[in-house]
């Protein structure tokens, strides 16, 4: 299964060009009709909207050229080769981009402490959710265009082996080596991969905050019969075979709308997805990315400008059916696709309001660290 709006996430990103090549990146351009006019420089990930390589697709061409169109401007879609956050940083003296789009819950607050983002509050702001808005970052710094949640996907197979159990299960049931969940729950590496850091901080927070035990058992007890980590949610998900057969791993650290797009393609009844269930109630870790101005921009403006665009509805009902998230504009409908195959996400508890950005921020290096001591057998 291919999910446009995954494959750019890695916290490695390798982009290929496609109208222009300069030193690793990858570059779209969308000229205006006038010559001489301004350059907009956005960087982004390589399947955003559906793209590929950074562009292609007739929703990625609506977003961009649109804009580029409107406002007499020339845009340029840059992807770096490595990830978003780390190429901000590294320009940070001299910066040639003037937008980000793709930060996410995890980075976000890393960009907002080192001063790379300009806050803003634009007009469509009153159609996000504070919540939303807030779980990203503390100061508007970046604002989120659209969430999701993280779930467990598994096979048919598997949910008739558990009797059904699997589709409320718990963590500490995946942790039980001696019902064998674990050697079926293919994870990435969250010193490699984006959906690897999200699954860390959501089963932190779920030992932490909900079952108020050391997180750190978790791993301690399923490291023997875990599956090696995914390189990337990629990887992972070819691993994952749902129509598995007996030695075929089950589940997967995936999105809750897999089953969605699944059924939007016609693809579904192999698989379904779960979040963290504990007495009765869902628990979830929220994945949100976002889009954000870039602290030294030569063109504030347009910039600003750009940003109301991408969080109105015109872009804004787009991403459903590209990203396969919700859309962070409350006021655009998502397909059918998501209410009849997927979870409800008011229904599920999120723990990302357990914690704030810029604490999140501070706590992955060392998660990440005891993560990595802990499968390595070197953990005191």
């Amino acid at each position: 299964m291919r999910r446009p709006g995954r494959t750019g996430r890695v916290l490695s990103v390798v982009a290929v060009v496609v109208i222009v090549a300069l030193a690793g990146y990858g570059i779209v351009e969308y000229v205006g009709s006038v010559l001489g006019e301004p350059t907009l420089v956005i960087y982004s990930y390589p399947s955003l909207l559906g793209g590929v390589d950074c562009g292609g697709s007739a929703a990625f061409s609506t977003a961009f050229n649109g804009f580029g169109s409107a406002h007499h401007v020339r845009v340029e879609v840059v992807c770096p080769s490595g990830d978003l956050v780390s190429t901000l940083e590294a320009q940070a003296n001299a910066p040639e981009a003037d937008l980000v789009i793709g930060l996410d819950e995890i980075t976000t607050p890393v960009a907002e402490a080192d001063g790379l983002l300009v806050p803003y509050a634009p007009p469509e702001l009153a159609n996000l959710s504070p919540a939303l808005v807030a779980e990203l970052s503390s100061g508007d710094a970046a604002l989120p265009y659209e969430y999701g949640y993280l779930a467990i996907d598994y096979s048919s197979t598997f949910f008739n082996e558990t009797g059904g159990a699997v589709a409320d299960l718990t963590f500490p049931e995946l942790a039980n080596t001696s019902d064998g969940w674990a050697a079926q729950l293919v994870t990435e590496d969250p010193t490699l991969d984006l959906t690897g850091q999200e699954f860390l901080a959501w089963e932190v927070e779920y030992y932490q905050t909900v079952l108020h035990q050391n997180w750190t058992t978790f791993w301690t007890d399923v490291r023997g019969a875990l599956p090696t980590p995914a390189l990337s949610w990629g990887v992972a998900f070819s691993e994952f075979n749902p129509n598995a057969t007996p030695n075929a791993d089950r589940m997967v650290v995936s999105y809750s709308t897999d089953p969605a797009y699944a059924k939007y393609y016609n693809e579904s009844g192999a698989f379904n997805s779960t979040v963290s269930w504990w007495n009765g109630t869902a628990y979830g870790w929220k994945t949100i990315y976002g889009i954000g101005i870039v602290h030294g921009t030569r063109h504030l403006s347009l910039a600003q400008q750009f940003e109301d665009w991408f969080l109105s509805g015109t872009v804004q009902r787009l991403l459903p059916t590209t990203e396969w998230e919700y859309p962070a504009n409350d006021t655009v409908p998502v397909p059918a696709q998501y209410f009849d195959a997927s979870i409800d996400p008011s229904t599920i508890v999120p723990l990302n309001d357990r914690i704030s950005p810029s604490a999140l921020a501070t706590s992955m290096p060392v998660w990440t660290d005891e993560w990595q001591q802990i499968l390595a057998g070197t953990s005191p």
